[in-house]
């Protein structure tokens, strides 16, 4: 085994298949997605050169930092609410029976299973304001129950709770594997030492945790600056543009409203923008690591 991973023709033929899948899935969109971000081009006819132009139509368009705030405050729901619940349902899991364990982890997983367009549509007839489950709920606790949830104003706050609600689940399962995967023995000699379960979570499952709640962090925050098919069927980013995130905006500026060039040049700065966040993330939890 050692000898044919020694020989070059065994390395190629283990290296190249990844690499041109990589030039070809990643790197050359990219690179194209860079070219005719700098062009004036419809999607046809020949593409004409403009320079900066779009990124400079991109500084002042306004509904562009609505979508950019939009996901931003998606990725704050999903740090800040989605993950702590997500781990608090995780560590309460691990306590469970095996058959309870099992039921409810089904349960918690079911709606990433489920398609998006149902949830979309599900969620629709929940926030629908003649016969909404959540006007009902209200007008059965006294309430007038005729709140409009997806129109302005209340919109975006529907929007995002959609949208953590939908994502709990991979969020949960990922906490729960790596709580799953932390040696009992340390428990067991917290126990016997005196250690409450606040303790035994702050000093032992929090800690080991930190590699898992990195990567969870980190794939949420690029779940959140990339989300648009939940979005697109829930509301089509309105009204009035309210719930504009910034992948269903690009999608609608380069396939809708046939700007294809200005729609390039709002994915490269989204892919600026997700290297960014990553490389910021990535060196606070180094930091974080290098203080303990």
């Amino acid at each position: 085994m050692d000898r044919a991973y020694r020989n070059k023709a065994v390395i190629a033929s283990l290296v190249i298949p990844g690499l041109l899948t990589f030039v070809f899935a990643v790197l050359a969109p990219i690179c194209l997605s860079v070219y005719y971000g700098f062009m004036e081009f419809s999607g046809l006819g020949t593409p004409r050169m403009i320079g900066f132009a779009n990124y400079a139509e991109l500084l002042g368009d306004q509904i562009f930092f609505t979508s950019l705030r939009n996901s931003l405050l998606l990725a704050a729901g999903f740090v800040f609410i989605q993950h702590p619940l997500a781990m608090l349902t995780a560590v309460i899991l691990d306590k469970l029976g095996k058959r309870a364990e099992g039921i409810f982890r089904t349960v918690y997983f079911l709606p990433n299973v489920i398609s998006v367009a149902i949830i979309a549509y599900l969620w629709r007839f929940i926030y629908n304001p003649n016969f909404g489950l959540l006007n009902n709920v209200i007008k059965a606790f006294g309430g007038a129950g005729n709140i409009n949830w997806l129109g302005s104003g209340n919109a975006i706050g529907s929007v995002l709770i959609t949208l953590i609600w939908h994502g709990f689940g991979w969020g949960m399962l990922i906490y729960y594997t790596g709580i799953k995967n932390i040696d009992q023995t340390l428990y067991e000699a917290a126990l016997i030492d005196g250690a409450d379960g606040r303790q035994v979570f702050f000093r032992i499952t929090l800690p080991l945790m930190k590699p898992v709640i990195e990567v969870n962090v980190t794939l949420a925050l690029i779940a959140a600056l990339k989300q648009m098919e939940t979005v697109y069927l829930l509301t089509g980013g309105g009204p009035a543009n309210e719930t504009q995130f910034m992948a269903n905006y690009l999608y609608k500026q380069a396939f809708q409203a046939y700007r294809y060039g200005y729609g390039n040049a709002i994915s490269v700065v989204f892919v600026i923008i997700c290297i960014v966040f990553t490389q910021v993330l990535n060196r606070a939890f180094r930091e974080r690591e290098g203080a303990l």
